[in-house]
């Protein structure tokens, strides 16, 4: 097979040209739910791409609930019926890359709810990773360094407090992107940055207290330059 150098956009069609083959083969095969796929190298040399790619389709597919992979047992058919199915990797295969403003206003929805979860939920082994974080985070700030990467190590580590796994799920599956954007809209300027070490500190206390109104309403002012910075960009 040819190896050759992939953008972005031609990763994704590959990627989901997998998917829609595996799609036919369940169809194909009439596989049901607890049915086991071919192996990764079979799907692979069926399809005439990498194991890498075929793996990448899989964990895909099982991050929206259609497969199940079962360590050394192998890839199984979700309890998923067929027109489900065929509806859920439609819609998937029609998805694209999340815009900056969907990601803010995603993150926000989500966060609001998940600091309430920590406020009332956290542990103090929760309380020690957050106070890390944010000490990383005024580290990095005061010294006029990026510190992207530590603020959303501190709003992870909320989401993992929160104790709910789907909410922490989300926000990790988004934080790659989040990151990219920053970087890419010069989001978290000085001025930003040091208005949030008072901010994540602000809100760090309130879920040490387990005050769940105030998590949130703390959560809300840390988002409010964030929001209306998303809502200026042309």
């Amino acid at each position: 097979m040819k190896l050759e150098m992939l953008s972005i956009s031609d990763n994704e069609q590959l990627l989901n040209s997998v998917i829609n083959k595996i799609r036919d083969l369940i169809n194909y095969k009439n596989l049901e739910p607890g049915d086991k796929l071919p192996s990764e190298r079979m799907l692979s040399e069926k399809f005439e791409v990498s194991r890498g790619v075929v793996r990448n389709a899989i964990q895909k597919l099982e991050f929206y609930g259609l497969l199940k992979s079962i360590p050394q047992s192998g890839t199984f058919i979700a309890n998923v019926g067929a027109i489900a199915m065929n509806g859920i990797i439609d819609d998937i295969l029609q998805l694209g890359s999340p815009d900056f403003k969907s990601l803010v206003e995603t993150r926000i929805l989500m966060e609001l709810k998940s600091v309430k979860f920590a406020a009332l939920r956290r542990t103090e082994e929760d309380l020690k990773v957050m106070q890390n974080a944010l000490d990383a985070y005024s580290k990095k700030v005061l010294n006029n360094e990026d510190a992207v990467q530590e603020d959303l190590l501190f709003h992870l580590a909320i989401a993992k407090a929160s104790k709910n796994s789907t909410l922490n799920t989300f926000m990790l599956s988004i934080t790659p992107e989040i990151i990219t954007n920053f970087a890419k809209y010069h989001v978290c300027d000085d001025d930003m940055a040091l208005s949030g070490i008072k901010e994540h500190n602000d809100i760090f206390e309130a879920i040490k207290n387990k005050d769940q109104n105030a998590a949130k309403e703390k959560m809300k002012v840390h988002f409010k330059t964030l929001y209306q910075y998303c809502y200026n960009i042309k």
